[in-house]
């Protein structure tokens, strides 16, 4: 299946799992950094479950939680770029981020309203 969002999400996840393991290198506390990996990988994740689920309520609440994976994601980054812990382009990866959020709210738009 070629589908830009999954391309994205899947984009978005591997530079965060790269600037995991740089940050983790740091020997700084990585519990935020830990946090980010997380959400910034169950985006790409519910995505791929969204697209094989078993109904429209099903792909609905995977692309809701993606949804919620995205915004966690983007607290995490900027809490991350205020703290100044590491030097990273984090407004790249921002931008990045509200993208997938912006295709995932129009998606779900698009979904709710046309069926799956």
């Amino acid at each position: 299946m070629n589908s830009p969002l999954i391309d994205k999400s899947l984009d978005f996840a591997t530079q965060i799992v790269l600037f995991y393991e740089e940050f983790s290198k740091s020997k700084k506390d990585t519990t935020i950094a830990k946090q980010l990996l997380r959400s910034a990988t169950s985006i790409g994740a519910n995505i791929n479950e969204a697209v094989y689920g078993n109904s429209k309520a099903d792909f609905i609440s995977k692309l809701h939680i993606s949804l919620k994976e995205t915004g966690e994601s983007i607290y995490w980054l900027k809490l991350l770029k205020n703290t100044k812990l590491v030097n990273c382009d984090f407004d790249s990866l921002l931008s990045l981020a509200e993208e997938i959020k912006r295709m995932l709210i129009a998606s779900l738009n698009t979904a709710k309203e046309n069926g799956k």
